[in-house]
């Protein structure tokens, strides 16, 4: 297989996976609107969703071509086994945005069970890991400290959201 066919695949994966995310994290959201549940910190929201776009593109644009580091690609594949199980964990309640259903307990199963923020510790490792699955340090430096920034607002919106449901 040429390494440009192998980086559509491994790419195309990624980006499939990515747009079925934001169709159930979408659905999810309705129905948690439907039972009363409020958004918070919507304003930033665009910006993550440019952070990511614009890191799956520069993906898409530098890596057909470049050598595939196989450990770094396993690690990434199993970056994805934990992502499958936040959501699995949050079942209905997992969306990309803060939503606080006021009546309903915080998940405490699954990885929720060992830290607050599980997804994020696996989006801050997909966005350095998958680039240096084709040699592209330099996408991963950039788009974690972009990242760095955005999960910043983001956690602290997450958090007073949070906070708002223990008063």
């Amino acid at each position: 297989m040429s390494l440009t066919l192998a980086a559509i695949l491994i790419l195309g994966f990624v980006t499939l996976q990515r747009l079925a995310e934001l169709w159930l994290a979408e659905r999810n959201r309705r129905r948690l609107l439907e039972q009363g549940a409020l958004e918070y910190g919507a304003g930033h929201y665009p910006l993550i969703v440019a952070v990511h776009a614009a890191w799956l593109a520069a993906l898409w644009w530098w890596a057909p071509g470049q050598p595939i580091s196989v450990p770094l690609l396993l690690a990434f594949a199993a970056l994805q086994a934990a992502r499958a199980w936040i959501i699995a964990s949050l079942a209905e309640r997992w969306t990309t945005r803060i939503m606080v259903l006021a009546d309903a307990p915080l998940v405490t199963r699954g990885p929720y069970r060992f830290v607050d923020h599980p997804n994020y510790i696996v989006v801050v490792l997909e966005i350095a890991v998958l680039p240096l699955v084709f040699g592209l340090w330099q996408i991963g430096v950039i788009f974690s400290l972009l990242n760095a920034a955005v999960l910043t607002i983001r956690i602290g919106a997450e958090n007073r959201a949070l906070r708002s449901l223990r008063r």
